[in-house]
């Protein structure tokens, strides 16, 4: 521009990478590398998961039983990080009957490394392998193993519990179909009074109760009573209307007694006139 060999710069040699949708390959690569970490860290201590200790909620999400339980019965000595308990709050659990613990088969490989093992396929369970558990008895199967044996009986291989179809829980699921349907199962549970891991659920109890209690104190809430005053040419000599709540009985006894007393002073009447026609 000022003959002083200078150049401008064009846009797309200043923009050196210019701002695009990731691939599909690297969509992939973050949704495994988050799925790894879910499997090996537990999200509320930061620590890694221990194989013997590893509880899951009802969304299929992995944590250390000791980390729950600091959530649910804090101490004054070691106070819960901020983060922690933001997490522990999204959890939405109340009681370790919330929680199921997980009971997964150790194996160990020629290096001697120990590791999670479906006890059927003897497959290793992680990111590589689609898993479920089983509720109540927490028996940890991979999916396709457990799907072959969902289809000829309901019994765990383990420990030959009893299960249905929707206590199959998947480990970790990414899929938002997997996800609602185990949102439904929760619902169901809880509209039957209990928790994931098929306990009573005490609070609903309670609540219950509570819902009640109200329904009969407002059907046992006694009428209003008449704050008008009564006639006293009507109202009898005694009283008796006063003491009645219903307003319409003692208007009708108030009727009664008013139609008595004018019979009474008829036949005093008559009485007295008897005796004036005797003495003449």
């Amino acid at each position: 521009m000022g003959n002083d060999g200078g150049s401008i710069p064009k846009r797309r040699e200043l923009v050196r990478e210019a701002a695009r949708l990731p691939t599909t390959s690297e969509l992939k690569a973050t949704a495994l590398e988050s799925l790894t970490h879910a499997w090996a860290t537990c999200p509320l201590s930061d620590f890694p998961l221990d194989p013997c200790n590893t509880v899951s909620d009802w969304r299929g999400r992995l944590y250390n039983y000791e980390a729950v339980l600091q959530c649910l019965i804090p101490s004054s000595e070691t106070p819960i990080p901020e983060t922690q308990e933001a997490e522990f709050t999204r959890m939405g659990v109340k009681s370790l009957k919330d929680v199921v613990k997980l009971k997964f088969a150790l194996r160990k490989d020629e290096q001697g490394r120990e590791f999670r093992a479906c006890p059927v396929s003897l497959k290793e369970l992680g990111t590589g392998t689609r898993s479920v558990y089983l509720v109540p008895c927490g028996h940890v199967f991979a999916e396709v193993s457990m799907k072959e044996i969902a289809e000829t009986e309901k019994q765990c291989p383990e420990c030959s519990a009893i299960f249905e179809e929707r206590d199959i829980i998947p480990i970790l699921p990414t899929d938002e179909a997997e996800v609602e349907k185990l949102a439904r199962r929760v619902d169901e549970l809880k509209t039957l009074g209990l928790t994931h891991s098929l306990k009573k659920d005490k609070g609903a109890g309670k609540k219950k109760r509570k819902a009640e209690e109200k329904e009969s104190k407002a059907d046992n809430k006694p009428q209003k009573e008449d704050t008008s005053k009564p006639d006293k040419g009507k109202d009898d000599k005694n009283g008796v209307s006063n003491r009645i709540n219903n307003p319409t009985t003692a208007s009708l006894t108030a009727k009664v007694l008013a139609e008595q007393e004018e019979r009474t002073k008829r036949r005093k009447m008559i009485d007295g006139y008897r005796r004036s026609e005797t003495i003449r």
